[in-house]
């Protein structure tokens, strides 16, 4: 099974609950899944409503043969940066979270050991207005080894299936 087919795969399993875009995604990335969710709750009536929630994941998925260190923090940042810049947050704003997959035929083991340290958090108006959290998962065909931070380690039992 070479990339291509995996990278397929992966997309696949986002379908069912994301937004993919494929046809013009930002470059460098080969694709791009959105996920966003409203909840409102109420008391009896529309007019008694208690809460109301927004939740965002933004998913940056880069496809390559092979991945150095210098390339994972390039794409790191690209992702960090650009799902920062679409967050909206406000008052019923909970939560908007980045994650960046990279699959690839060989990755650098510098680029392994760097993975498990990256992360990333932004909080708005010290929570009030909600946070960001950062996911990375990199997965290694050739020997279908994964290397994720710790909030990526709840991708792993999807990955490993693939």
């Amino acid at each position: 099974m070479d990339n291509k087919d995996v990278f397929h795969r992966v997309l696949h399993s986002y379908e069912a609950y994301y937004d993919i875009n494929t046809a013009s995604p930002l470059s460098p990335f080969a694709a791009e899944a959105t996920f966003h969710s409203h909840t409102e709750q109420y008391f009896l009536t529309k007019a008694a409503k208690l809460s109301e929630i927004e939740s965002s994941e933004y998913v940056f998925f880069a496809l390559t043969d092979s991945l150095s260190q210098e390339e994972l923090l390039q794409l790191d940042e690209r992702a960090w940066l650009e799902g920062l810049s679409r967050v909206n947050p406000s008052t019923n704003h909970r939560n908007s979270d980045v994650t960046l997959v990279v699959i690839a035929d060989k990755i650098d083991e510098k680029a392994f050991s760097l993975a498990k340290k990256l992360k990333h958090y932004k909080s708005y108006s010290f929570g009030f207005k909600g946070w960001s959290n950062y996911r990375v998962i990199l997965l290694e065909i050739s020997s279908k080894r994964l290397a994720y931070n710790r909030l990526g380690s709840s991708l792993k039992k999807i990955f490993s299936n693939i």
